[in-house]
């Protein structure tokens, strides 16, 4: 599991079990770190990080965790092997903060009564689904082809229907049932930002994007599943037949130094980091991405 997944993963857990532990001496975690509205005395501006790692009491509705949680290691796990470590926590936090802002917009909407009676009573907003639903919109623009399976469906869909079926889900709810205690709008604002800022980094590939590392993955899998079935065959050098064999080694020699450049900056990332390579190396990748 790539590290900044698993570190949130594990501090989201911590914070769970805090929230259950500090309860037993009467102190309510959610309400100190939750995201209140901006105009509530209980308001901090720091919230804006910490509401994203609180989440409702996982004995008493323990799927608000659980969900998020398993998305987070399904999808994150995949999207950080693409942007790298520090893109990917830069992403997943601006996304929260976002989320928390679009939720904040929606409470100032509720107070004023701009879509209805004036709420006076709003609660504050906990959970990691702005993020989690921001994650989500980057393996659906990512990969938009991949099929997955998303129980109960019977067959798989391409991710780019699941990520726009989620979406439309999420702004229908947000339409038709405000007081439902489910923060929509901030899942809606969650994939807002990161739809801007996927729309960036795709446009400049020198920002580190790089698609290939993830789909590296989908093919270490797949070579995994060919495994277990009995297939041992290991990928192999291809060269086309039909020009003359010196023609061919030059091919080969050509193949085989391109290959040699790509695998020291792969182990260039290994060691130090995508941050670290110069900007004519992540242009490289960039390039051997699209030449597949």
């Amino acid at each position: 599991m790539p590290k900044i997944t698993k570190n949130l993963l594990i501090a989201n857990g911590l914070m769970a079990l805090a929230t259950l532990v500090v309860a037993m001496r009467g102190i309510d975690l959610n309400h100190l770190l939750g995201l209140h509205f901006f105009l509530s005395p209980n308001f901090h501006l720091y919230q804006l990080v910490t509401y994203m790692f609180m989440h409702a009491s996982i004995l008493e509705q323990p799927s608000h965790i659980i969900f998020n949680m398993f998305a987070l290691w399904m999808f994150g796990s995949v999207i950080e092997r693409v942007w790298g470590e520090k893109k990917f926590l830069f992403y997943y936090i601006t996304c929260g903060i976002g989320a928390g802002l679009v939720q904040e917009l929606a409470q100032y909407c509720d107070y004023v009564g701009l879509f209805g009676q004036p709420v006076m009573h709003l609660g504050a907003t906990v959970g990691a689904s702005g993020c989690v639903y921001a994650i989500l919109l980057a393996f659906g623009m990512t990969f938009p082809e991949e099929r997955i399976f998303i129980f109960p469906l019977p067959i798989p869909i391409k991710a780019k229907w699941f990520v726009i079926g989620y979406a439309a889900i999420e702004l229908f709810a947000a339409l038709g049932s405000p007081g439902d205690g489910v923060a929509h709008t901030a899942h809606l604002g969650g994939m807002l930002f990161g739809f801007f800022m996927i729309r960036y980094w795709n446009r400049h590939p020198g920002a580190g994007y790089n698609r290939s590392r993830g789909e590296e993955f989908f093919k270490n899998m797949k070579r995994n599943f060919d495994r277990h079935k009995g297939n041992t065959d290991t990928p192999h050098m291809h060269v086309e037949r039909g020009g003359s064999k010196a023609d061919d080694m030059d091919f080969n020699a050509r193949k085989k130094a391109r290959q040699d450049e790509i695998d020291a900056i792969l182990d260039k990332i290994r060691k130090s980091g995508y941050d670290s390579l110069t900007k004519e190396e992540k242009q490289t990748l960039f390039d051997a991405s699209h030449n597949q």
